[in-house]
């Protein structure tokens, strides 16, 4: 009875005071005190479901705001329309008398008043501000937030004659004002103001500074509008100049000097792509023999993968580039075996001259390729063999051994964290990976070999987990399949070198075993379980991890929340046999609940967190011993 009479408050919508009325009845009409107890629990229960329900109704209105906001920027066509829009979502989310914009002014070192909302006054309108001087001149020179609940009695700012008149005119005197920022420079405040005093919320500063955001990049989208309009005409201009001045036999032999220079020079498949669309126009897409992207200049989109693998298949049997739709499509290949696709969108029509010249391109690709293959294969069989050296254990105090790693810019007296990575060892994929951990571990000045189904990087660095969740996200998109990584570390010197492996095999196992797959982590990220797993089991760390907030805010305040949650815990989550045990109201234990939840997270009771709660208290009542 007692949650279907909260239930009708709550589908109604009815205000906080009404919800003790069914507490008053049952007072009045003697019920017994677990009656009265139930519907107390009921009564919070609903009140606390309302406010929840209120919450995100207000984040739902704010979200649709700022998804509007996002919206305008995305159409954008009129700035000032954009802004104008940005402050009146500001004013009626805010439930502000007035808000208003104002923008710096580089030439006369103030800001000026940019936009309003629900102003009145034509001073105000076009009122001034000094760096540092008044609220909104105090927010554009430190770059904080300031909120002041009653303006004319503020001190924190310096009031001048001008201004404190102009908002005097205006009557405000509650203001809010956050910063407009492009990177680290401020462009101007955006402003929230009533006509009464009241101070604001944390959550309304928050939302304010989002909507400034927005604002920020209006701003500047339009100055990159214009810039973009600007070099596009001049490039069109300098198109026309190069089209009234070339003729076909030049362009070709132009691309064919930048090409074959690109070759001398060591240049990648970029830079191919680059001269192609510098030459042709339009824009280019580098394909893989797997159909990924090896390179892209210029706005490809999206493209039709069925018609360009037609395409390219119908280019091999011809021998020639074919056209599909705005599309011109290249295969490039070494003999019988195909490297990939160069294709090329243009909506303008491709002579036969300049298709010879993206056929000529294709050719520099395929050979960069191989270039690129077979070097990468050279280093990496020389990087692995070296790396299963210190893997086995094998001579790792030899000078012979550091010299060849010196040989290959890798110092192993510095510290280098191990990272194993999973992956299944497929045909199509294998030279994929090779390639991918060849290169990344020689841009790093590391290690790396392939050991069936993993990869095994030694990297400069000190911190594993980072490095494994890195490996995990760049060779899994490389390979459009899931790689898991485990890692240890940091090492330094050869000796530790074959025990970090164990240990970074291990927490891939783990990782796979915890039904992580695709994710990366060392022992520190796996909670308890790496208690298990690691070389050095850091109790210390994982109780800081697991109960720091806690354990801090009892210490600075002597309050026993610890001893809460133990009992909680102690009692299968029963509130009632917790207050028991405790010797304490209801509520109390209720509302240190409420404290505890806002120290370690909304999803401290999920039954992740609730297995290592448990498993950290315990430790921490051990103490001493688990030193």
């Amino acid at each position: 009875m007692s949650c279907t009479v909260f239930l009708e408050l709550l589908a109604r919508e009815a205000p906080p005071v009404e919800f003790e009325a069914p507490l008053v009845e049952a007072r009045a009409s003697g019920a017994a005190p677990e009656v009265l107890a139930e519907l107390e629990r009921a009564k919070l229960a609903a009140l606390r479901v309302r406010a929840l329900l209120e919450r995100r109704a207000r984040r739902e209105a704010e979200l649709s705001a700022l998804f509007d906001t996002a919206g305008d920027l995305a159409g954008l066509r009129d700035v000032g329309a954009v802004l104008e829009a940005i402050v009146r979502r500001a004013r009626r989310l805010l439930q502000a008398d007035i808000s208003y914009m104002t923008l710096h002014d580089p030439d006369h070192g103030d800001t000026y008043m940019r936009v309003t909302d629900g102003s009145v006054s034509a001073a105000f309108r076009a009122l001034r501000l000094p760096m540092g001087a008044g609220l909104g001149g105090l927010v554009a020179q430190t770059g904080t937030p300031y909120a002041s609940p009653d303006y004319f009695a503020d001190e924190r700012f310096r009031h001048r004659d001008h201004i404190d008149l102009a908002v005097r005119e205006e009557a405000l005197v509650a203001i809010l004002g956050v910063p407009m920022r492009l990177g680290t420079q401020i462009i101007g405040v955006l402003f929230a103001a009533n006509r009464s005093a009241r101070p604001f919320a944390q959550e309304e500063v928050t939302l304010l500074a989002s909507l400034a955001a927005h604002a920020a990049i209006a701003l500047d989208n339009a100055r990159l509008l214009e810039e973009t309009r600007t070099a596009l005409a001049e490039l069109g201009a300098a198109n026309q100049l190069v089209q009234a001045r070339s003729v076909a036999v030049e362009r070709a032999a132009q691309a064919h000097d930048r090409m074959t220079g690109l070759v001398v020079r060591g240049g990648g498949v970029e830079d191919v792509a680059a001269v192609v669309t510098d030459i042709l126009g339009g824009a280019v897409i580098v394909l893989d023999a797997d159909g990924h992207r090896l390179a892209a200049v210029g706005t490809v989109g999206d493209l039709d993968e069925a018609g360009v693998a037609g395409a390219a298949a119908a280019s091999r049997g011809l021998g020639r580039s074919v056209r599909s739709g705005d599309l011109w499509v290249t295969s490039i290949a070494s003999g019988a075996e195909i490297l990939g696709t160069l294709v090329l969108r243009t909506p303008e029509e491709v002579s036969a001259m300049d298709q010879r010249i993206l056929e000529r391109a294709a050719l520099v690709t395929a050979l960069l390729l191989l270039f690129r293959r077979t070097a990468a294969a050279a280093e990496g069989r020389v990087r692995g063999e070296l790396l299963d050296d210190l893997l086995t254990g094998r001579a790792v105090h030899s000078d012979a051994l550091h010299e060849r790693a010196r040989l290959l810019g890798v110092d192993l007296h510095a510290p280098h964290v191990l990272v194993v990575a999973r992956h299944r060892a497929e045909d199509s994929s294998s030279r994929r990976t090779a390639f991918w951990a060849s290169s990344d571990a020689a841009s790093r000045h590391g290690l790396v070999a392939a050991r069936g189904e993993e990869s095994v990087f030694l990297l400069p660095g000190l911190a594993p987990g980072p490095a494994a969740q890195r490996v995990a996200k760049e060779l899994g998109a490389s390979l459009g399949t899931p790689v898991t990584a485990g890692a240890a570390g940091p090492v330094q010197g050869p000796a530790a070198i074959a025990g970090a492996y164990h240990e970074a095999r291990r927490c891939a196992d783990a990782l796979l075993a915890l039904g992580r797959a695709g994710d990366g982590a060392s022992s520190e990220e796996l909670g308890f379980v790496g208690l298990l797993i690691g070389r050095d089991r850091d109790v210390g760390g994982f109780l800081e991890s697991a109960l720091g907030p806690v354990l801090a805010y009892d210490r600075r305040r002597g309050t026993s929340l610890i001893q809460t949650l133990e009992t909680y815990f102690g009692t299968g989550a029963s509130l009632s046999r917790t207050a028991e045990r405790l010797h304490i109201h209801v509520n109390t234990v209720t509302q240190r609940l409420d404290r505890i939840a806002r120290l370690l997270g909304d999803d401290w009771q999920s039954p992740d967190r609730v297995l290592e709660l448990q498993l950290a208290l315990r430790l921490n009542r051990l103490g001493p011993l688990t030193s």
